[in-house]
């Protein structure tokens, strides 16, 4: 059955009975192929007013692109692997978009000023599976070839942060965020059959799926907690106000939990304070009266840790960051797992002997990877290793990245991996490791590529952490991102440098060897503000928007947002990504071929610029950027050390492409020079000069 098929037929069926005139409108970006259907009108705003029912129908028979009936199922059980892509390692040649499907596909529909959950047409107004349909084109067209989708799975608003909560605060794994399903379809069709829909559709378009996993925390009020109240650590109720991350002196903030410190830990009076709150789980305290809460829950009478509060006045312990004295507060919205029945076994030395302890969180039993205990908690790592078979069995994803991955036990991390390649051994595992001193590590663990720290050096120019990135990528044993932004650290356009510096990086990270380039929802429209503040954030962060507008500091990832889509700029990133993307296609060989790879030299170390060579058969093309954010530059170029062939036919060169095509003050022209060229540079600007041998 293919059910983008019957997502279109739903839509049919619906539209049969929602026949009366619309004022539904999406922003002109929904509408990149400008489809053709009647009932559409273009506004001043940069909207179009259109049936939802019909637009949606048509765009289905454009996505399908004339396969009668698309399957789901994972990309390559019927596509053709790139060379050098098997077991995961197509990563490597893609290019990457972050979705956050209740924020990315979000609007004002009926131009109320509130994104509704239910509009005058009974329609939703945050992002849903269906709507995120009308992304596609876009990004098709800005080169994007994986779709990775922020948690879509059930979370839990208890405790919630925001108007909405985070989708981090995971309740049920096995279940979808029912608000991702959309009223167009009625009751025709299910949350998990608009989930199919829309991979079938990526996989029409070539576009893989890529999910984010949570296996290390959970929400405070799971469902697991009904079956398997021992797989969480407890304190009582009234300790919870108090409640926060112990001071361990002696130890610099922000310490990964090595056991080095362990002697330091456990002789802070604090860390002895906090780890003497913790209970035994209420099952094990009075069996029968445990029973009767799992029954009122069944029976829908409250969620599961307000009846359990209600009857043990115990509650479940929030998380904290694994990092010894982060100044970050506890997690109020998530706890850990219980990945050990016992204390981590190095630990337990330091535990004063004359006490016992129940189990309970503290650094180093958060950083499992490093602390294991000796007694494995054989269930839930069962049911973990799971997850992603479910989701490649019931939608056909292609791969996932895991969340704190590097705080889950190894063994734990390789079953997962384990399990997923063995019914898609070509599924694709990307890990949450900012490091790259431990890329080498992730490689042997099974992952395919690490996220690094790019967004931390990327943005910074002016300190030189920008040419460190871009030219040591190469030497690191498994690729990273290429990456400005992200869903927890500032937009691109709200750092030193703004919109100038965002198209500079998001020209350039199409063309750093060994990177996968990666593009944030809303960075292609110039978005200011961020959707999280976790990483890497001014004090000021949340403040970027002006007080009147309406999403002022608002955070996607928990408050209802709709990007800035009408920005006077937005079709101006998509239009030179495409552009851009086309020359990175036409070069994807050598971009993936280190012997066809050039770093380009300049008159000195102390030159505000980097540049990369890609060699072609016949052609080659020199990518150079003026990293210099404020002033323009004119670079000299040296060609020595390129294959001799375009060296002697550097008359030939000529600028292809200019991040400030749209400035009149770019200057497209070269001056040869012995075996170099000189280009003027305007601030910030990249430049792809191609030479034809």
């Amino acid at each position: 059955m293919s059910y983008l098929l019957k997502l279109q037929q739903a839509l049919k069926r619906q539209s049969l009975t929602h026949d009366y005139p619309f004022n539904y409108t999406l922003p002109d970006l929904f509408d990149s192929l400008d489809l053709k259907c009647t009932s559409k009108y273009k506004l001043p705003s940069g909207e179009i007013r259109v049936n939802p029912y019909q637009f949606f129908d048509e765009l289905i028979s454009v996505l399908l692109k004339g396969k009668s009936k698309p399957v789901c199922q994972p990309y390559y059980a019927d596509h053709s692997l790139p060379q050098g892509g098997t077991r995961g390692n197509w990563i490597r040649q893609s290019s990457v978009y972050s979705c956050m499907i209740r924020t990315s596909s979000s609007w004002d529909h009926d131009r109320s000023g509130e994104l509704e959950s239910k509009n005058i047409y009974g329609l939703k107004e945050t992002g849903t599976f269906v709507k995120t349909l009308a992304l596609l084109p876009l990004l098709k067209k800005m080169g994007i070839d994986t779709l990775y989708l922020l948690p879509i799975s059930q979370y839990s608003t208890k405790n919630k942060k925001g108007d909405l909560g985070s989708p981090y605060g995971v309740s049920n794994f096995f279940r979808l965020d029912p608000n991702l399903k959309d009223p167009m379809t009625g009751d025709e069709l299910s949350v998990e059959d608009e989930f199919k829909a829309l991979v079938e559709a990526c996989h029409c378009q070539d576009i893989k799926v890529i999910i984010d996993l949570i296996p290390r925390t959970n929400s405070v009020n799971s469902d697991l907690i009904a079956e398997h109240p021992d797989w969480f650590y407890w304190i009582d109720a009234d300790q919870l106000d108090t409640y926060t991350p112990p001071f361990v002196p002696g130890v610099e903030p922000g310490s990964v939990a090595d056991p080095q410190y362990l002697e330091l830990m456990y002789a802070s009076e604090e860390v002895l304070e906090h780890i003497r709150k913790f209970r035994p789980n209420p099952q094990s305290i009075d069996p029968k009266k445990w029973k009767m809460v799992v029954a009122k829950w069944k029976k829908g009478k409250g969620e599961i840790l307000d009846l359990v509060q209600e009857a043990f006045n115990m509650t479940v312990a929030p998380a904290f960051s694994d990092c010894i004295n982060d100044p970050q507060p506890a997690w109020n919205d998530i706890t850990f797992f219980r990945m050990y029945l016992d204390h981590p076994a190095a630990s337990a030395a330091y535990l004063p002997k004359n006490e016992s302890f129940n189990p309970y969180i503290l650094y180093d039993v958060a950083k499992a990877s490093l602390n294991p205990g000796n007694r494995i908690n054989e269930p839930l790592w069962a049911l973990l290793s799971q997850i992603i078979p479910y989701y490649q069995t019931e939608f056909g994803i292609d791969g996932a990245r895991i969340d704190m991955g590097h705080a889950l036990p190894l063994a734990l991390v390789k079953r997962i991996i384990e399990a997923a390649r063995k019914i898609d051994p070509h599924f694709c595992f990307i890990a949450e490791e900012l490091d790259t001193q431990n890329a080498a590590c992730s490689l042997e663990k099974g992952y395919n590529m690490i996220i690094g720290g790019g967004f931390t050096q990327e943005t910074r120019p002016n300190e030189d952490k920008l040419n460190a990135f871009a030219y040591g990528a190469a030497s690191l044993p498994c690729p990273v991102f290429a990456v400005g932004e992200t869903h927890d650290t500032p937009r691109l356009s709200a750092r030193e440098g703004g919109r100038r510096l965002s198209r500079m990086l998001t020209v350039l990270n199409l063309f750093i060897p060994n990177c996968v380039p990666f593009l944030n929802s809303g960075q292609e429209v110039y978005e200011i503000q961020p959707m999280n503040t976790g990483l890497d954030c001014r004090p000021n962060e949340q403040d970027q928007l002006p007080e009147t507008d309406p999403y002022y500091r608002k955070l996607a990832l928990f408050d209802r947002y709709a990007f800035h889509y009408l920005d006077a700029q937005r079709w101006q990133l998509p239009t030179l990504l495409e552009a851009a993307a086309h020359i990175r296609k036409r070069y994807r060989t050598a971009l993936f071929r280190k012997n066809d790879q050039f770093p380009l030299m300049f008159e000195g170390p102390w030159i505000p610029a980097l540049g990369f060579g890609f060699a072609n058969k016949s052609t080659m093309i020199l990518m150079v950027a003026n990293h210099d954010m404020d002033n323009s530059h004119r670079h000299w170029i040296r060609l020595e050390n390129l294959p001799n062939r375009f060296q002697m036919a550097i008359d030939s060169a000529k600028v292809i492409l200019s991040s400030e095509n749209e400035n009149k003050q770019a200057d497209l022209n070269l001056e040869i020079g012995d075996r170099a060229l000189c280009a003027a540079f305007l601030p910030g600007e990249v430049k792809i000069i191609e030479i034809v041998n």
